[in-house]
């Protein structure tokens, strides 16, 4: 049986997860940004706590670790460039390793970009990816460490992965993204169509997540700084890739 994964909302826009393997029962949180809702993830879906998957140190993806750690006594497993600021972690990963939830195997790959420590997670077996700040539904993070090609080459990597390959952020800011995309990239009639959808989405309750690596390639503008449309929205044309993002990245912060 295949993983099965459950996703929330936790604070003001925040995502949460839940994966679970069915042949064992384990159940891994991807981060920890609230409790309550965890727990009631958890409830809803009969699933018990196995372990935590941090992608990276911010205060809104660990501060519930502790209390969850207390209640259920599940392993807490880290990016080790994040070793100071995640106390409570059972294990340290870093680039190549793997993550064991139950009989599922996560591959650690180092994205950074939004900052320095933030891994993401890519459950092959399962074409699941699961991204926290780095990608996001028609964006990405906001850049606090590093440099540009690094993040660039972060978002290349996961761009590489299978077009079916889901993609689980951290948060939803799809509706703000989509009116950047749309500002950046007038004429793509995907991203038009995909907006509107995120519309339909927000009045119906719902959110789009998990987007899938397809779909970001068609429509997310930071995926797409290679082509010449965004060059052109930018005033870049010419300009490599990286320079590109680099604008559409500044130009979103003053959005």
């Amino acid at each position: 049986m295949s993983a099965q994964i459950h996703v929330f909302r936790c604070l003001d826009d925040n995502i949460g997860a839940l994966i679970q393997d069915p042949n064992t029962g384990a159940c891994a949180a991807i981060d920890a940004p609230e409790e309550g809702p965890i727990l009631a993830a958890l409830a809803e879906t009969g699933w018990q706590l196995s372990d935590i998957i941090v992608t990276h140190r911010h205060a809104d993806h660990v501060q519930a670790i502790e209390p969850l750690k207390r209640r259920t006594g599940c392993r807490v497993v880290a990016p080790v460039k994040a070793r100071d600021a995640v106390p409570l972690a059972d294990a340290f990963v870093r680039e190549g390793d793997t993550v064991m939830v139950g009989d599922l195997q996560g591959h650690v790959w180092e994205t950074p970009g939004h900052c320095a420590d933030h891994i993401s997670y890519w459950f092959a077996a399962d074409r699941a990816l699961f991204a926290g700040d780095t990608l996001f539904t028609l964006g990405c993070g906001r850049m606090f460490e590093g440099t540009y090609a690094g993040f660039w080459a972060s978002l290349q990597r996961l761009a590489a992965l299978p077009d079916e390959a889901r993609v689980y952020c951290g948060h939803d800011y799809t509706l703000s993204n989509a009116r950047f995309a749309l500002a950046a990239d007038p004429d793509n009639e995907a991203l038009k169509a995909r907006a509107a959808e995120a519309e339909r989405a927000k009045a119906e309750g719902r959110f789009l997540v998990p987007s899938t690596i397809g779909q970001e390639k068609a429509t997310n503008p930071f995926l797409r700084a290679g082509e010449p449309a965004l060059a052109k929205s930018v005033q870049k044309e010419g300009a490599s890739p990286v320079e590109v993002f680099q604008a559409l990245r500044e130009w979103k912060n003053r959005f």
